[in-house]
């Protein structure tokens, strides 16, 4: 199973798959698609308007990982369901965090 993140000088890119419109917010581990990509599923309450949702996304994720939401972003996918999240801080760090999540 390939990682759901790839690790940057000064952060890591998540990927992530996103359903908006759901009873609560919350990530729900590590699932690997057909082609062999993992991701991260994660639900959340926002709707996906006004880029409600990616916002209510990117606090989810840095909470969950320890950072200021300011600190993470979405850099691709922004009205997809397969998302691409930018996380800035330790790569190691961030990496091991993410790693926790599939267990």
């Amino acid at each position: 199973m390939s990682a759901p993140f790839r690790t940057r000088e000064n952060g890591i890119e998540l990927f992530v798959r996103l359903t908006p419109k759901s009873s609560m917010d919350r990530l729900e581990g590590i699932e690997t698609s057909a082609d062999g990509r993992s991701h991260l599923k994660a639900r959340v309450r926002a709707v996906p308007e006004n880029g409600a949702a990616n916002t209510a996304l990117e606090r989810l994720v840095g909470k969950t990982l320890g950072v200021p939401a300011s600190a993470v972003s979405v850099v691709a996918g922004g009205t997809a369901r397969l998302k691409t999240l930018r996380v800035v801080g330790e790569p190691a760090t961030l990496a091991r965090s993410v790693e926790a999540l599939s267990a």
